[in-house]
């Protein structure tokens, strides 16, 4: 009897076994081609190999059209291979039945060029988006819809609602039709809903019209937050994770408050406790129930790493730019095996004259900020017209280019030791003592232990991996260590950007600097000379450079100097309430005039605006076209925006006694201000974007 008992436990565990190594089944994972993706409990599979890509959100409707090609080839170069966009309602259809897909809402059109550059696409469906969109991207007849009728339901399982949603999807799917990835073309996974408690039947529900819609693909996800109600089917829907190093959103006006330092942290539990706390109770962010045990199967992978943040009007946060890379290492050592960042490339809220079409706290639904109503820079890598944020492009692209050579190796290799600091992944070990604001001195790195490769063994290294060229491995070195390698029992030190022998093995370390010139392009190393970034356009490589204008200079005239600020008042959500139109009455007025005379694209012409006060607006013909809440960093307004129109920049003074957050070197700027208030321009500079032909090579 006690063999025959032994015998069933060991046949039963060999089927969990077996069925934890199959992959899972969702939609159709072949193109016609034969290329297929298929998705396990460790990662993607691609053709048949595991590999650990890099996600990046950009918002189509938020960028011109004419950019949409260049910033995907510019998010190519930082590394990222899949891009995930939200699809807001609000801007596709404002008005029940009066669907707008032309010009920056032209949504087939994105999705060619993503086939075009071959890049993989996510799209997120919605129906709720958030996004910092008005009502989270729901439409405002939707809305009307539920105070009408009470059995009209918004984010449940009703019939109106779900015919609406059904509606919503079917007209998504005919501008998608034809390029899935079945099809050959990029879309290869869709997420339904967005930081939904569900119950999963309105999940399921959704999913189900999906499907029948015709969105066949590799996969479907879902945010895997907040905690679900209700006991989910297994295998439907992956769940994807995320993590901010801090978050408008909060309501206290002090540093890094809650769990946002649990971020920089190695930690085995997936589920952050510092996303949309707004919103969600801390049960609902509290550690998965054991009920869901069973989606610890499922691979780890995230969509939303912030290391950008927006800045709310009550809470003016700054980010510095090292935040980007302690998040993707950790979450790294910690097992994932997807980043995917939130935002990766910020951009433009569409202009509407009715409402904003920001988050605020005055709108029926997604109401617990003000945003701004027309930036959304987020402090992303690629900011809100392409500018190049330097310090998490580089640092993000050093990690992606590793992963993009060492990742099918890393994903194989679980988590051997984990602790607040350090983990170690088979031969890949992760450091991080970074966190923002409490301990900025700290580092973050990942570097070799103990690996076997070209019939070497690397023992350690203080240098970080960063890509293989033929037989030459490429590290970086870190900041303050001596840059060395160890091979089979002898260490080596390295010259920076030199070749050398390690034992059996051709290196190069590289310094900081000279790494962030380096581009691994078509299996070639090529350093960019004029401190731009490489990237492949159609015929050749280029060099794209942002430099001040040496021709066309903005000229200020102040033609209204502020009243005295208004006094502050606090919103519904209990937080301050950004200005209103009425308000920008007491604002001090310039006018911004400068020579174009003889140019006839003005695409590559950028105002980059250094103020200093609460909140700033551009106006071209009296219509807004760029706004800012003041967090000590500069304002950025596309001039092919302003060209042949009066131009005028309004600025509110900043009232010393504001209930709002601003971090302590803002703080310090206000204090040293004489008087009550801040108010002050310091520059308008008119700024050149040039794309210049690469020729040369390492």
């Amino acid at each position: 009897m006690k063999k025959k008992i032994t015998f069933l436990l060991m046949f039963v565990l060999s089927l969990s076994i077996s069925s934890a190594q199959n992959t899972f089944r969702f939609g159709t994972s072949a193109t016609p081609e034969g290329k297929t993706l298929l998705v396990d409990s460790k990662g993607l599979i691609l053709d048949g190999k595991h590999i650990i890509p890099v996600m990046g959100e950009i918002h189509y409707s938020r960028v011109p059209e004419s950019e949409w090609r260049r910033e995907i080839r510019k998010m190519k170069a930082g590394g990222i291979n899949i891009i995930s966009t939200y699809i807001f309602w609000i801007h596709h259809e404002p008005e029940e039945g009066k669907w707008n897909w032309s010009g920056n809402h032209n949504l087939r059109r994105f999705v060619r060029i993503c086939a075009e550059e071959n890049v993989m696409l996510v799209l997120r469906l919605g129906p709720f988006c958030h996004g910092e969109v008005y009502q989270g991207g729901i439409p405002s007849w939707v809305h009307e819809k539920a105070g009408q009728n009470p059995k009209y339901k918004i984010r449940a399982r009703t019939p109106g609602f779900l015919e609406d949603c059904t509606k919503l999807y079917n007209t998504i799917f005919a501008q998608v039709n034809g390029l899935l990835w079945k099809d050959g073309g990029p879309v290869v996974g869709v997420q339904i809903e967005n930081e939904c408690r569900g119950p999963w039947d309105y999940l399921e529900s959704l999913k189900n019209i999906a499907v029948k819609a015709g969105f066949d693909v590799p996969f479907y996800t879902r945010t895997g937050w907040p905690a679900l109600r209700g006991k989910e089917i297994f295998g439907q829907l992956l769940p994807l994770y995320g993590d901010y190093a801090d978050g408008f959103w909060d309501r206290k006006l002090e540093d890094m408050p809650g769990s946002y330092a649990d971020a920089f942290i190695m930690r085995d539990k997936r589920m952050s406790s510092a996303i949309a706390t707004e919103t969600f109770s801390k049960e609902e962010l509290s550690e998965d129930s054991p009920s869901l045990s069973s989606k610890l199967s499922y691979p780890y992978f995230t969509c939303e790493l912030g290391g950008g943040m927006m800045p709310a009007y009550h809470r003016r946060i700054n980010i510095n730019g090292r935040e980007l890379k302690p998040l993707v290492i950790c979450k790294l050592g910690s097992g994932s095996n997807l980043p995917g960042y939130y935002m990766y490339h910020g951009g433009t809220n569409p202009y509407n004259p009715l409402h904003t079409m920001g988050e605020t706290q005055a709108s029926p639904g997604t109401n617990h900020n003000d945003l701004p109503h027309m930036t959304y820079d987020f402090q992303a890598p690629l900011g809100e017209v392409g500018q190049v944020f330097e310090t998490p492009f580089h640092e993000g692209r050093f990690i992606h280019q590793m992963l993009t050579d060492w990742g099918s190796e890393l994903l194989q290799m679980n988590v051997d030791s984990l602790s607040r600091h350090y983990a170690r992944r088979g031969a890949f070990e992760f450091y991080n003592d970074y966190v923002r604001i409490k301990n900025e001195s700290g580092t973050s790195h990942v570097t070799f232990k103990d690996y076997r490769t070209g019939g070497a063994t690397i023992d350690w290294t203080t240098v970080e991996p960063f890509c293989k060229v033929d037989d030459l491995i490429y590290f970086i070195e870190i900041k303050g260590k001596k840059p060395q390698i160890s091979v089979d029992g002898k260490a080596y030190t390295c010259k920076l950007n030199k070749q050398q022998k390690a034992g059996k093995l051709n290196v190069c370390v590289l310094s900081y600097e000279k790494a962030k010139t380096a581009y691994k392009i078509d299996g070639k190393l090529l350093y960019a000379k004029n401190g731009g970034i490489l990237y492949k356009s159609d015929s050749c490589i280029v060099e794209e450079v942002w430099t001040k204008s040496p021709v066309i200079a903005a000229t200020v005239t102040e033609v209204k100097k502020a009243d005295a600020p208004r006094v502050v008042p606090m919103g519904r959500q209990a937080v301050a309430a950004q200005p209103v139109e009425e308000d920008f009455a007491k604002a001090a007025v310039y006018t911004i005039n400068y020579d174009t005379s003889g140019m006839n694209n003005y695409d590559n012409l950028f105002l980059r605006i250094n103020y200093r006060g609460d909140v700033a607006r551009v106006y071209a013909d009296g219509r807004l076209v760029a706004d800012n809440f003041w967090n000590g960093k500069e304002m950025w307004v596309r001039m092919a925006d302003l060209v042949g129109k009066k131009v005028e920049l309004k600025i509110l003074p900043l009232r010393k006694d504001a209930p709002v957050y601003f971090q302590k070197e803002q703080k310090a700027m206000i204090e040293a201000t004489k008087g009550d208030y801040m108010l002050g321009l310091d520059s308008v500079e008119v700024i050149e974007r040039h794309t210049l032909e690469f020729n040369d090579a390492f």
